[in-house]
């Protein structure tokens, strides 16, 4: 047996999945909130499909892995049975320290600690479920997957900041890039769909979720991201300004009396789409479009035009593209958002096929017209199987 127990652990909160790695079948899946309550509540996906939710206290994570096994030995697949192998734990932020998946031992686990003051966060809760995990099932080992390796093939002057220098180096302040694991899962799918060797592929990845982020990927190697040193930078997101004139800060805090906690909420919880229409949903703001609210189409335009910036200088930087890929909720399912972001790019040999964008459809699907230059590919992303083949690879190394 080869199955993978897959964890993305929050603060109140794990995320989990157990995959059959030798089929790469899904065998469960589940989510524990309230962590920290006595109202935790369980959802837990049994192997037949079926859907079992309750509520136990849940005091800690501790707690919340055990409630993971009984529900496991409850409703199915008893962990006696399948055997769980390896634990692979989603990780937000590695820094330039993590460029691999790594094998966690008590020295990685001070490292991320060291490193948390970059994902304050999302670090410190990606913690309290890998050492919760690390208790729960103290004989198999662990392995951290992080969402900024795949990103630290970036040169240096595509991660390098233009501030003081030493500063920089002591604080850590570069550029790192997120969403790794799908942009990494994706272009290599692109490189399999379009029949061609991964080395000589380049390929536009555009992860468009409630975060958004776009990497150009040069033969399977990520080359530039837009995301920075946090999620915060690059495009308009569900909650996230993305891009933003630095003195807009010291003008607010100038002006509106507005304090660092205050404009960290602003820009990371307030703005983006829900700043700009009361919603941070796409479903939302797609039928406020339809709608004719002017306020929504204002803020539709900004975010694909934005992306079409995006895809613009990606293009520059790769000089020669294969594909663009669309990704995550929004890019695998509102044609008009892939539509408006690609709109007069022709002239770069990007043409979509109007009906087969429009066309709702499962797994990979090509969107682009007979006589695009670039394919035009949808492509579902599946972060905790990339997660779990890339935990797979740790311990086959450690191993070997």
């Amino acid at each position: 047996m080869n199955n993978v127990l897959v964890v993305n652990s929050g603060s109140s909160s794990i995320k989990y999945q157990i995959i059959d790695m030798d089929t790469e079948q899904l065998l469960t899946k589940g989510l524990i909130e309230r962590i920290g309550t006595d109202h935790g509540v369980i959802n837990h996906t049994a192997p037949d499909g079926e859907k079992h939710i309750f509520e136990r206290p849940v005091l800690d994570h501790i707690a919340g892995f055990r409630a993971m096994v009984k529900a496991c030995d409850t409703y199915g697949p008893r962990l006696d049975e399948v055997q769980i192998t390896a634990v692979g734990h989603r990780v937000v932020q590695g820094g330039a320290r993590f460029i691999e998946p790594t094998v966690i031992d008590d020295a990685v686990v001070r490292t991320v600690e060291e490193i948390s003051p970059l994902a304050p966060l999302h670090n410190p809760p990606n913690l309290l479920g890998i050492q919760a995990a690390r208790k729960t099932f103290p004989d198999i080992p662990h392995v951290g997957i992080f969402d900024t390796a795949f990103h630290q093939t970036m040169p240096p002057e595509a991660y390098t900041y233009a501030i003081d220098t030493n500063l920089a180096r002591q604080f850590r302040v570069r550029r790192y890039g997120f969403h790794g694991t799908s942009h990494k899962y994706v272009s290599e799918l692109a490189a399999e769909y379009l029949q061609m060797p991964l080395e000589s592929v380049n390929t536009i990845v555009l992860h468009i979720g409630n975060g958004v982020s776009v990497t150009a990927v040069q033969g399977g190697k990520s080359v530039e991201t837009s995301m920075g040193m946090t999620p915060l930078e690059g495009l308009v997101m569900g909650t996230r300004s993305g891009d933003i004139d630095p003195g807009i800060l010291f003008h607010l805090h100038r002006q509106a009396g507005m304090t660092p906690e205050q404009l960290d909420d602003l820009l990371n919880r307030r703005s983006g789409l829900l700043g700009m229409t009361g919603s941070s949903d796409m479903r939302d703001v797609m039928a406020s479009v339809e709608r004719g609210d002017p306020r929504a189409e204002l803020a539709l335009a900004t975010y694909c035009h934005r992306l079409k910036g995006y895809i613009g200088a990606y293009y520059a930087h790769l000089g020669k593209v294969d594909a663009i890929a669309f990704t995550a909720g929004v890019g695998e399912n509102v044609p008009e958002v892939r539509a408006r972001a690609l709109s007069g790019l022709e002239n770069l040999g990007i043409r979509l096929d109007e009906h087969a964008n429009n066309e709702r459809g499962d797994g990979i699907r090509r969107v682009s017209a007979h006589d695009s230059d670039v394919a035009v590919l949808v492509i579902p992303t599946n972060e905790e199987l990339e997660i779990a083949r890339q935990t797979v690879q740790a311990i086959s190394t450690v191993s070997a």
